[in-house]
C-alpha cells in the first residue's frame, strides 16, 4: 500500500501545556486505522493537528510526501483532510442541507458528491430542509460524517462517532463507515470502545499520555 500519511516525533499542545509528545504514526491509503485511549490520553488533540486546526510544535506531519505541519486547517481540507468532530458541532442555524454544503466548500473533485451522500444517508434527504440540530442524536451523527464525506475527503478523521448513542445506532454508524471504507476512503476514527473499532479497522495505535504505540 502507499504511505498516505505519516507523522514523526509529531508535538503539539494549548499555550504552555504541552499535549502530544514525539508521535510516530501512519496510515496507508485505503487503510482504517483506530486511535484508542483513555480519556485525556490526547486523542482528539491528535486529529485535530492532522486537520490543522491545532498548530504542531513540532516533529512532521507529512501527506503526500509533503510536510505540511505548518498548513492551515483550509488548505488541509482543500488537499483531502477532512475531521468529523467529537459532539458533531453543527451549525444550529442551518438546514442539513446547508451543513452539507459547508462541507463541500472545498470543491474538490470526486466520487463523494452531494448527490452521493444523499444516496449514503437517504434519511438526511428526506430531512434536508429541517434545521440539523432537530435531528436525534443518531441521526444529526449520520449529518457530521455526511459533512465530512462532502468535503471529498482522502482521508476521513472521525472523532468518537458513537458517543452518547445506543448500541444499536452505533452499530449503524459503523455500518455506514464500513460502506465509506469499501467505497475507497481512508478512515482514521478514535473511538473508545476498542472491539468495536476492531469491527471496522485492522489495525489499532493506542495514545497514551500523548504517546503513541501499536496496540
Amino acid at each position: 500500500m502507499k504511505r498516505l500519511l505519516e507523522t514523526r516525533s509529531l508535538t503539539a499542545g494549548y499555550g504552555d501545556f504541552q499535549a502530544l509528545y514525539g508521535i510516530d504514526f501512519h496510515v496507508d491509503d485505503g487503510e482504517a486505522v483506530a486511535i484508542i485511549g483513555a480519556n485525556g490520553a490526547g486523542k482528539t488533540t491528535f486529529l485535530r493537528t492532522l486537520a490543522g486546526q491545532l498548530r504542531a510544535t513540532g516533529g512532521q506531519l507529512r501527506f503526500a510526501d509533503e510536510n505540511i505541519a505548518a498548513w492551515p486547517g483550509h488548505r488541509m481540507a482543500e488537499a483531502g483532510i477532512a475531521l468529523v468532530p467529537e459532539g458533531r458541532r453543527l451549525f444550529p442555524s442551518l438546514s442539513v442541507e446547508e451543513n452539507l454544503l459547508m462541507g463541500a466548500y472545498t470543491r474538490r473533485p470526486g466520487p463523494w458528491t452531494l448527490a452521493s451522500v444523499f444516496e449514503l444517508f437517504p434519511v438526511l434527504c428526506e430531512f434536508r430542509r429541517r434545521p440539523a440540530t432537530e435531528l436525534s442524536g443518531g441521526q444529526q451523527q449520520m449529518v457530521a460524517i455526511a459533512r465530512g464525506l462532502a468535503a471529498d475527503p482522502k482521508i476521513l478523521a472521525v472523532d468518537e462517532p458513537c458517543l452518547g448513542l445506543a448500541e444499536a445506532i452505533a452499530k449503524r454508524v459503523y455500518d455506514v463507515l464500513g460502506q465509506i471504507h469499501a467505497d475507497g476512503t481512508t478512515l482514521i476514527v478514535v473511538e473508545e470502545a476498542p472491539r468495536r473499532a476492531l469491527t471496522l479497522c485492522n489495525r489499532r495505535v493506542e495514545v497514551r499520555n500523548g504517546m503513541a504505540a501499536a496496540a
